[in-house]
């Protein structure tokens, strides 16, 4: 009852913002009011509802905000640029909380009504937010309140954006969140003292390099996040169904006449190599730290852990191509994003629309850039000079043309982080298919499992 009532007030403050037109300084350019009335009172916070901005007899809206904690100090800087833009409409109480994106789901969906009023999340997590009504669909009412008061439509916001980072915002073809950074996804660091650009864009250069040097070439295989990368580079997929099960397709043989026995047996040569170094999950920046490596694949997190290692050598690029069967594939990804989304239980979920829009904008993109290195998903964002020179950025830009966005269920995780483990630590053999084939079906039979 209470998630209809916010939605039924969000359509009254559409109504408002499209009556005012937009853009007033004053009580009459934004629709004036005869009742002013304070959060406190239980009051919408309407964006329409401005009270005299003439006479500075405003209404107060308050909203909550969570956000990771590497962001807090940015945030709390947009939060003031935020209050700024819009000091005409409505005074603003925007307490901020800490909530890091990876958890964000588990929290807000303990208690959506008690969640906070905007929050970030990762992509991955849309699907269940969304199924759980966690999450205000930024549609047309909503798209009019950006349009009044922020002078862009949700088409603009689109096509300001990479299409994938949209993509991964939207469900069945309606979009619930605005996209704040890409990166998340994971390339090869390498350090060019030792590794040549060429032999950095394959395995066989890649352990040839690191053999020679006496060093070795890291890579999480235990984690079906990280060895993912091989079957999506052969054309496999991993999809949702509608249940919240896991598709896969990995036991079988892809688009691309690929057979999944063929990837294992590529993989199985790469874990074998001795120059080769088995990280577990989690591992990468103390392997990094620790001198070993020549090369290794992580993400934009492990930038600075890669550059102190290698130094003047420091290097980067997408990942590189593998030997399957006789042919040489190129590693895909998976390429995750940021979001920020609105509560759909939001009380001033038009405000909250119009801070989350804010607070992903191409100038917050660049600033959140410069605070904590995520890759903006805004175009002119990211042809900034300082994003673009950065080389961690430049390499997960280029890997993300191999990127699949996540889309995995619970079930997904456990089988293929066992599977992975299996080929690290050898217990698999090249020239036994038999066992191959039958380690693809138990994994595929796990991964598959109904949702308890």
């Amino acid at each position: 009852m209470k998630k209809l009532l916010a939605l039924i007030l969000a359509l009254v403050m559409a109504l408002s913002l499209a009556a005012c037109g937009g853009g007033g300084t004053s009580a009459d350019g934004a629709g004036d009011t005869s009742g002013d009335t304070t959060s406190d009172t239980g009051d919408t916070g309407d964006a329409g509802d401005t009270g005299d901005a003439a006479t500075g007899d405003q209404s107060t809206i308050s909203l909550r905000l969570w956000g990771a904690e590497e962001d807090q100090t940015l945030l709390a800087e947009l939060v003031e640029g935020f209050k700024a833009q819009y000091a005409d409409y409505a005074n603003f109480d925007i307490q901020i909380g800490t909530e890091s994106e990876s958890s964000a789901k588990d929290t807000v969906l303990t208690d959506i009504e008690a969640a906070a009023d905007v929050y970030a999340f990762a992509s991955d997590q849309l699907t269940d937010l969304v199924n759980a009504g966690a999450l205000q669909a930024i549609d047309e009412n909503m798209s009019q309140a950006l349009e009044a008061y922020a002078g862009k439509s949700l088409d603009d916001i689109k096509a300001a954006n990479v299409e994938a980072s949209v993509e991964a915002a939207s469900k069945d073809g309606t979009m619930y969140a605005f996209p704040m950074g890409a990166g998340n996804n994971y390339f090869l660091y390498y350090d060019s003292s030792v590794v040549s650009a060429e032999q950095a864009q394959s395995w066989d250069g890649l352990l040839e390099a690191a053999a020679a040097a006496g060093k070795q070439v890291g890579m999480t295989f235990n984690s079906g996040w990280y060895n993912a990368s091989f079957f999506l580079g052969a054309g496999f997929t991993v999809g949702l169904n509608a249940d919240g099960s896991t598709a896969i397709d990995w036991n079988g043989t892809s688009a691309t006449s690929i057979s999944g026995v063929d990837v294992v047996k590529g993989m199985i040569g790469i874990a074998s190599n001795d120059a080769f170094m088995p990280i577990a999950d989690g591992d990468i920046s103390n392997q990094i730290a620790a001198g070993g490596l020549c090369a290794v694949i992580s993400g934009t997190w492990d930038a600075s852990a890669a550059q102190a290692a290698f130094g003047d050598g420091y290097a980067a690029t997408k990942l590189p191509t593998y030997t399957c069967g006789d042919q040489q594939v190129q590693m895909g990804c998976y390429s995750g994003f940021k979001l920020i989304g609105v509560n759909a239980y939001s009380q001033n979920a038009g405000w909250a629309t119009l801070l989350a829009e804010y607070l992903t904008n191409e100038q917050a993109q660049i600033a959140r850039f410069g605070a904590r290195q995520l890759a903006p998903t805004n175009l002119v964002a990211s042809a900034d000079e300082t994003v673009a020179a950065d080389v961690a950025n430049a390499a997960s830009a280029a890997q993300d043309a191999y990127g699949a966005i996540q889309n995995v269920g619970g079930n997904y995780w456990d089988p293929t982080a066992s599977f992975g483990a299996m080929i690290a630590q050898g217990e698999l053999s090249a020239d036994d298919d038999a066992a191959i084939q039958a380690a693809l079906d138990s994994l595929v039979e796990g991964v598959t499992a109904p949702i308890a």
